[in-house]
């Protein structure tokens, strides 16, 4: 089967952007193929920094014919009718269709249309022609003179070339031909920029890949990186040193060469009396390199890697040089910097917090901050926090954002305040929260554990949450510009990975960015809402079911987290048993009846089971029923009061046996109608008793 090569060559390629690229390229040739009824066997994408290449193998020669019967008017109706048939099946007589007869609407006419297939080339040379005009790129420019017309092709960088082959292993593949604002495609492409400079021609895939591997050019990006990661570990352990592992830099670098060459360079001693954290973060954010440390005392060690996109004829040494004056000039202004921040006191900076706006309806960072240590001590006794530490943690929280450290690396917020806060004498636990109030940044993020960090953790996140639904400004769709999913997610890690019994909508009302919104009870209920969402998210991805979620935060008053995923818990236990799942069976069989005749009758019947009548006029089964009821929503009752969700759940499952024997011995809808309005409110009684635990009718399944 024939094989297609796709290559669109440019300039360099931003290294975030390559591998979506690459991906996106695959997604929308492939999908435009399929679309045009093409199947294929595999296909893959590659990216360099100067190309994105395709590979699409099994594609068949042409498409298949298309023979269509296409049914016509009458025969015999008027011309009008006939004419247009005629035009929509592109004859020119009636002699060209044939008649077929219908018992029952007589005779009429059909035409046969057959259409051959349409050979892949000039298919391929339909579709990526319009695939290269509208390519996805989250930036794109227009160059030359053709950037004058609005109309132009947009291209990441300028494009140069585009290599388009078609055909059999067996016989020598042909360029599918078209043309894209003046650049034809072709079968030459270009190795390294400066390695192998030369122009070459391609033919298919299999001499594709090894032609740009002798031209200096690593295709597949993975391999890149497996290159570098072997080659930094090598020379590292060539020096007794280890590498400080980072796969967002390796992932970057590999985007930044297309031949890759590891070289080690040092820096002055005197710099690792910086924090390691600022040393890795000035190399990695300003020459892309890699940090090495000693295995024996885990500290950094005076060397870097780079990866260098040459073979050097001097060995390297030009290229190390320039590096390493680079980072020495870094790391002078991260180590001024280091020094300088040290003269001012974190509580001194707070006023500077007055001038940055955090948003124009919520008021500055100090504002926040005022909040935020509120907030902070509320919560202090909830999670068993010191209030004054608490409070104090949240003042010192936001101040490291105005030093000249986070001025530069805005990534070090939090850990530069840690720093600071210990060198300034702080509480242990206040200066851990300083970092530590930011997570969890992300669902594998670690989650704090201090009391401390705990309170400034929720204070932070649920004054962002509450600020930004008082004003109406909630996540859409898949926008969400503020990270309220991220933060409402972490509140839910927080309180349930550190078994806080907390009831949100006190805390939301109780907020100062509640008061300060002049927000209303809705506004809580809607957030409550959302958390609820999200943790249906979190526990789904723990397992649990979702619909249990919905059945336990159905009931009034349910915003303590940890309560609700413990019944969530219990009542997923009490499901997969076999009283579990013969009761919920009872309850739909009870809701269904109640359900029919309360439509029926335009009435609820909410009110008790009168045991008078059960006595005198009820069967057995119905007064085994009423006895086993009462008890059983007494003790479901009094466990749910004590949180012993199990308890509840056992004292529900004693109504198995005395509901499945009413369902199978009484008759609901007695003639009597006294004894069949009593009958449906102990039914009623049942369905109620049911509440205890959960709303049963969300339950699925």
């Amino acid at each position: 089967m024939p094989d297609l090569l796709l290559e669109l060559f440019s300039e360099e390629i931003p290294a975030r952007m390559q591998r979506r690229a690459a991906e996106d390229l695959k997604k929308l040739v492939t999908d435009a193929l399929v679309e045009r009824g093409f199947v294929y066997e595999g296909a893959k994408a590659f990216a360099t920094p100067r190309r994105l290449a395709l590979h699409v193998a099994g594609l068949p020669v042409k498409g298949q014919d298309v023979r269509e019967e296409r049914k016509g008017p009458r025969v015999g109706a008027p011309e009008a009718a006939v004419q247009g048939f005629l035009k929509g099946a592109g004859l020119t007589s009636l002699d060209q269709a044939k008649i077929e007869s219908d018992p029952k609407k007589g005779e009429f006419y059909v035409a046969v249309i057959e259409k051959p297939g349409r050979t892949t080339q000039d298919v391929l040379a339909e579709i990526v022609p319009q695939i290269v005009k509208t390519f996805p790129w989250p930036k794109s420019m227009r160059w030359g003179a053709a950037s004058k017309d609005p109309g132009s092709l947009r291209w990441v960088r300028p494009l140069q070339s585009i290599v388009c082959t078609f055909g059999p292993e067996t016989e020598d593949p042909e360029v599918v031909h078209f043309e894209v604002d003046g650049i034809a495609s072709g079968d030459v492409t270009h190795g390294h920029r400066f390695l192998s400079p030369g122009a070459f021609r391609v033919k298919r895939f299999d001499d594709y890949a090894p032609a740009l591997e002798r031209a200096k050019v690593v295709l597949d990006a993975d391999r890149r990186k497996d290159i570098i990661l072997h080659d930094a570990r090598d020379l590292a352990f060539a020096q007794g040193l280890e590498l400080v592992e980072d796969e967002g830099l390796l992932e970057e670098v590999a985007g930044l060469v297309e031949w890759p060459v590891v070289l080690m360079g040092s820096f002055d001693e005197a710099f690792l009396d910086i924090p390691p954290e600022v040393i890795r973060t000035t190399i990695r954010a300003n020459q892309k390199c890699f940090v090495l440390r000693d295995p024996k005392t885990g500290k950094l060690a005076n060397r870097f890697l780079l990866t260098s996109n040459l073979v050097a004829k001097d060995g390297g040494k030009t290229i190390v040089g320039g590096n390493e004056r680079v980072v020495r000039a870094r790391l002078s202004d991260a180590k001024f910097f280091w020094e300088t921040d040290q003269r001012v006191k974190l509580e001194d900076r707070l006023d500077k917090l007055k001038s940055i706006v955090f948003h124009e309806k919520l008021g500055t960072q100090h504002e926040r901050v005022e909040r935020i240590a509120a907030l902070a001590r509320d919560l202090a006794p909830f999670v068993g926090a010191d209030p004054e530490l608490a409070e104090r943690a949240a003042r010192l929280a936001k101040a490291d954002l105005v030093t000249e450290m986070v001025g530069e690396f805005p990534e070090l917020q939090g850990l530069m305040g840690r720093y600071y806060a210990t060198l300034q004498g702080e509480n242990p636990s206040v200066a851990a929260a300083v970092e530590e109030h930011y997570k969890p940044l992300g669902p594998s993020d670690r989650v704090p554990t201090d009391p401390v960090s705990v309170a400034v953790a929720l204070a932070d996140k649920i004054d962002t949450l509450v600020g930004f639904w008082a004003i109406d400004e909630k996540p859409t769709g898949s926008k969400d510009p503020y990270a309220l999913r991220r933060a409402a997610l972490g509140v839910i890690r927080l309180v349930l990975e550190n078994d806080i019994r907390l009831h949100l909508v006190q805390q939301v009302m109780k907020s100062r960015a509640f008061a300060a919104a002049e927000a209303n009870e809705g506004v809580a209920a809607d957030l409550l809402s959302f958390f609820a969402d999200r943790l249906k998210v979190y526990l789904r991805d723990q397992g649990a079911r979702h619909d249990l979620i919905d059945a336990v935060f159905a009931l009034p008053g349910q915003d303590d987290l940890l309560m609700i995923v413990r019944r969530v818990e219990a009542l997923g236990r009490f499901l997969d048993t076999e009283d579990g799942a013969n009761l919920l069976a009872g309850y739909r069989r009870a809701a269904n009846i109640l359900r029919i005749e309360e439509k029926k009758d335009g009435r609820s019947y909410s009110e008790a089971p009168d045991l008078e009548i059960v006595n005198a006029q009820g069967q057995i089964e119905e007064k085994a029923l009423a006895v086993v009821l009462h008890g059983a929503r007494q003790e479901a009752a009094a466990a749910v009061e004590n949180e012993d969700f199990e308890g509840a759940m056992r004292a529900l499952s004693r109504l198995r046996q005395p509901v499945d024997a009413f369902f199978d011995k009484v008759t609901v809808n007695a003639e009597d109608s006294a004894l069949r309005e009593n009958r449906l409110r102990l039914l009623n009684a049942f369905r109620e008793a049911t509440r205890a635990v959960a709303d049963f009718s969300r339950i699925e399944g």
